[in-house]
């Protein structure tokens, strides 16, 4: 395999979680006042942490959301999580082949470790990462689109930027592994084509993404 580390994504590219969250994230704004359709969620904050969800709120009404806004956010999340979540179709696929090929890999997420937990335990992902290769935006100053994270699991996992891979569905994403001089490869399993300008590759089939990587 052409790369020494592949860094996932974790909403979108293992847990069919995006659709949920957005969901109810579109909801609660709307109950706040603040009306938001799904696709505006998606279009706004898929692939972002919580912060950019106050910042973008408060700059475009001048309003701050409620100080408990992400406790009770994420409390309705994790209860549609247990009824809900699935892995994405071809998730485990990819982590079983590289394994077999001894090739490392760690999650990059700018959920909060919680979240991330949460979702592998419930979608039974957790058997495939141990605890030192799951990374939140929770670990750095600034999450997705700036770079920091991305170069945080990189260090951490002991491979230099140029020998990694990062596999996103988001805008975000898609931006913040080019600058931290990374391959990006773009999943459009839901996410348009047009919005992951920049990926190295794009695919629709995560269970082919192992041989994309060869």
């Amino acid at each position: 395999m052409r790369y020494d580390l592949v860094i996932f994504d974790n909403d979108g590219v293992l847990v069919d979680s995006e659709p949920i969250s957005n969901r109810l994230l579109a909801r609660y704004l709307t109950e706040l006042g603040h009306p938001t359709s799904y696709e505006e969620s998606l279009r706004d904050y898929m692939g972002a942490a919580m912060h950019r969800v106050h910042d973008l709120v408060e700059e475009r009404t001048g309003q701050r959301l409620p100080d408990d806004f992400d406790d009770v956010f994420h409390a309705r999340v994790f209860a549609a999580f247990e009824r809900e979540l699935k892995p994405v179709a071809g998730a485990v696929d990819v982590l079983e082949r590289l394994v077999a090929d001894g090739v490392p890999y760690c999650v990059a997420s700018s959920g909060s470790h919680e979240r991330i937990r949460v979702g592998h335990r419930t979608t039974g992902l957790d058997e495939w990462f141990e605890d030192e290769w799951v990374f939140s935006s929770e670990d750095v100053g600034r999450g997705k689109p700036a770079p920091d994270l991305f170069l945080y699991a990189a260090e951490r996992m002991g491979v230099a930027p140029e020998r990694c891979v990062v596999v996103e569905d988001s805008p975000l994403g898609v931006r913040a592994g080019v600058a931290a001089g990374m391959d990006v490869y773009g999943f459009i399993g839901m996410t348009p084509v047009e919005r992951l300008v920049g990926a190295t590759q794009l695919f629709r089939d995560m269970g082919q993404l192992a041989d994309l990587l060869e």
